[in-house]
């Protein structure tokens, strides 16, 4: 049940004013009985009329007294939570290509899957969205900057190539540097390759330029012009720390959807002469998703996946939020009060 909440809670008192008009029409209807019994000619002509045409004049007087509490209750601005079309304006999709995607516990492998998953996620996407790419492995670097023409897009998902190393927060930030280009974040450090794990923090390493200013925290998910998907394994081996990456997000109200693709058992995969034991990080996800106040969604086969972009799309086409519903309620009021009007004039020549 859609629970309602009402931003002028007093005005509900008025309420109590309608049992008292039920019971004054009730008194009505045995005075004017009481009068039918002392005029034994307007009991004939009741009694012609038939039990049709006295359940018929309880209608209009009924339908005129739930306009009134209708507009009693639009009175008090009553909030519900509903879907709505989104606001959603631009998407940037932040997509692994580190040598981990090869796996294939993921058929063909994580990676074909990924873009696969994508492109249908584009097809079902609303086309007034703009659709921002972002590929990361060791460095992170924009694909394709935000744009409403899905056959870039596409091209440019075709173009991804493996890369060695795994640096998630990269992908975040540079997703970031996307929605928000004067925030000072270093650009050019996000797509080098050299820096190690523990010299890329934010705000103390290379991933904000200097004297950049940090403006005021806002709530996480504020944000609603612009949303980050990231789509991983979730290994993080180099590069800024995720999770202070989604604190850097969560700080800008935008929310980071994790999708985690693979196994946790993984398998154990040869790229470039290395070999590796590609495992999916889910915790980790979780945790970037829960502090953005975004979901987190696994994706175990290729099947699995497809369904998850299938939910994303939806849920940026339409979005859950609590809204004022008093104009609706109004609305219905006018509809009912009319609607008495109406069968009161069609029946007995007289409104209500």
């Amino acid at each position: 049940m859609m629970p309602v909440t009402f931003l002028w809670p007093q005005f509900l008192w008025l309420l109590l004013v309608v049992p008292l008009l039920i019971a004054a029409y009730v008194w009505l209807l045995r005075r004017r009985r009481k009068t039918a019994l002392n005029y034994a000619s307007l009991s004939i002509i009741r009694a012609a009329m038939g039990p049709g045409q006295s359940v018929r004049r309880h209608i209009p007087p009924a339908l005129f007294l739930l306009a009134l509490v209708a507009m009693l209750i639009a009175a008090a601005r009553p909030h519900a939570v509903v879907s709505l079309p989104s606001d959603q304006q631009t998407i940037i999709l932040a997509v692994d290509v580190s040598g981990s995607m090869r796996a294939t516990d993921v058929k063909p492998n994580r990676l074909e899957a990924a873009q696969a998953a994508v492109k249908t996620f584009l097809a079902d996407l609303p086309r007034h969205i703009k659709v921002g790419l972002v590929a990361f492995a060791g460095s992170a670097h924009i694909a394709q900057l935000p744009t409403l023409n899905r056959e870039d897009l596409n091209t440019a998902i075709d173009r991804f190539q493996l890369q060695r190393g795994t640096a998630t927060g990269n992908g975040i930030m540079m997703a970031m540097a996307t929605l928000f280009p004067d925030a000072g974040i270093d650009i050019e450090a996000l797509g080098d390759e050299r820096p190690s794990r523990s010299s890329m923090r934010i705000g103390q390493g290379p991933a904000l330029n200097d004297g950049a200013k940090t403006p005021a925290p806002v709530p996480p998910g504020s944000y609603t012009s612009a949303a980050v998907i990231m789509l991983t394994d979730g290994q993080r081996t180099t590069g800024v720390d995720p999770l202070e990456a989604a604190k850097f997000a969560a700080d800008r109200g935008v929310r980071v959807y994790t999708v985690g693709v693979g196994t946790p058992e993984g398998e154990t995969i040869g790229f470039e002469g290395w070999s590796m034991r590609a495992r999916l990080d889910d915790e980790t996800l979780k945790t970037v998703a829960q502090s953005t106040r975004a979901d987190y969604f696994y994706a175990g086969n290729a099947t699995d996946l497809s369904k998850v972009y299938e939910s994303l799309s939806s849920r940026f086409a339409l979005e859950t939020k609590e809204t004022e519903i008093s104009s609706l309620v109004a609305l219905a009021a006018a509809l009912l009060a009319m609607l008495s009007a109406a069968l009161s004039l069609a029946w007995f020549n007289r409104i209500v």
